[in-house]
């Protein structure tokens, strides 16, 4: 009887994730080189501080701050300090040493990625990173693997678990965004420091990874516009509600012609309205899913947990078995499929519908100069809805407007909007959100 392979893996790492990835490394070692035909044996687990205290318990021996030491001893190496640097570094010397590396560093790999496939590629060997977008849902190998003989066209995502949470929170209870975003906080949803989740910036890298496996072509985090959702008002909720929409933190990337008729990729986040009826309108809570439309395969949504460390060492571990599956069997490295070069286009290039909120006077011939101005800028209005106010101090009624227009260019809107401002009856525009779904 042929002696089992043992395969050396090196941790990088053991946060909320990095600690269930070691738990199910010793827990499950037997089923594991069942699956992968080899041993996976955890060599290390590189640490900042050896003695921090941890949620699971593991044998102290394991723990080093001696990473670089590590990695240069490892047949595979999971990444999951987070950061650019050290990551950076050590990935990089990991796959100059030969190993595979598993990461859910979305960060790094949105800025970087293109020169850690690179160096990937020159040295045989592979990088995945399943973990970094959407957590345990299984939506990279289904896009770069399943879908690689269709064309994609349009990517929609739900993929950030705090801010779905936060708007879920606003939509069912009527909470303000400052009270649903402590409500996050008490519960472990959001860090004590919320920005890279409400401001988009965490969306917008995962954003930047599936438009690169989408279309082929690897796409930065300056490639993709970035908005945030802290000035979604409780007001906004209420009136999309009342339109039969609900609110969502979207990543969306699809295909696209330029003015010129050039075609391109727009990759974007930024806070969106959804027809109640839309599959991505039900998703509640924390959880995250993906909207695809593909030429040939229609529409497929991908749904599940998309944070938490049970389920995103579930996403690591897929990727661990795959890399030490190659390598028990021999044969290339897997490499990414990105030998497109479809340019990245503003997102003045996009076209959709949009929801504007205006703070008008209550006079005669308001709604009428406003309906002419939009018309004048070749923008349609297809919902228009008025609320009266009345100012308890002055006893001065004004009228908060709510439009829905249908699909006009991003350029066309911003010179309304802009136009708008310029009315002597308008007092603010108090919103402007894009629609998709309609």
């Amino acid at each position: 009887m042929t002696e089992m392979r043992t395969l050396k893996v090196a941790l990088l790492g053991c946060g909320n994730v990095g600690a269930q990835v070691a738990r199910i490394l010793l827990e499950d070692a037997d089923a594991l080189a069942a699956r992968t035909g080899a041993r996976l044996q955890l060599s290390g687990i590189a640490v900042r501080n050896v003695n921090s205290r941890r949620d699971v318990e593991l044998p102290q021996e394991l723990f080093t701050t001696d990473a670089d030491t590590l990695v240069k001893d490892a047949d595979l190496v999971i990444e999951l300090m987070g950061g650019i640097e050290p990551a950076r570094s050590l990935i990089l010397t990991a796959v100059r040493n030969g190993a595979c590396v598993v990461t859910g560093n979305k960060a790094l790999l949105a800025q970087d990625g293109p020169s850690l496939h690179e160096e990937a590629d020159k040295a045989g060997v592979q990088l995945s990173y399943e973990a970094a977008v959407a957590g345990a849902i299984p939506i990279l190998r289904p896009i770069r693997d399943s879908l690689s003989g269709d064309r994609i066209t349009r990517v929609l995502g739900i993929v950030n678990g705090t801010t779905n949470y936060i708007l879920d929170q606003m939509d069912t209870t009527g909470a303000q965004f400052a009270d649903a975003l402590a409500e996050a906080q008490r519960l472990g949803y959001a860090e004590a420091d919320p920005t890279a989740d409400v401001e988009g910036h965490d969306a917008a890298a995962k954003a930047a990874i599936l438009a690169s496996l989408s279309f082929h072509t690897r796409f930065a985090l300056e490639n993709v516009h970035c908005e945030g959702i802290s000035s979604v008002s409780a007001s906004d909720i209420a009136a999309a509600k009342d339109a039969g929409f609900v609110i969502k933190l979207l990543a969306i990337a699809e295909k696209l012609n330029d003015a010129d008729g050039n075609e391109g990729v727009s990759v974007r986040v930024h806070p969106t309205l959804l027809p109640r009826e839309h599959p991505l309108a039900a998703v509640r809570g924390a959880f995250n899913a993906v909207f695809i439309e593909a030429e040939n395969a229609g529409e497929l949504m991908f749904y599940g947990q998309g944070a938490g460390g049970t389920p995103t060492a579930s996403a690591v571990l897929g990727d661990l078995i795959s890399a030490a599956r190659r390598l028990v069997l021999g044969g290339p490295a897997r490499t990414e499929t990105t030998t497109g070069h479809v340019p990245a286009l503003p997102i003045d290039a996009s076209v959709t519908s949009y929801y504007i909120g205006l703070d008008v006077a209550d006079q005669p011939g308001v709604l009428a100069k406003i309906a002419q101005l939009f018309a004048e800028h070749g923008v349609s209005i297809e919902i228009m809805r008025q609320t009266i106010h009345r100012d308890a101090d002055s006893n001065v009624e004004s009228a908060e407007l709510r439009i829905i227009t249908h699909r006009a260019s991003e350029a066309a809107l911003a010179a309304t909007v802009e136009a708008v401002k310029g009315l002597d009856v308008i007092n603010s525009v108090t919103s402007v959100l894009r629609v998709e779904g309609v």
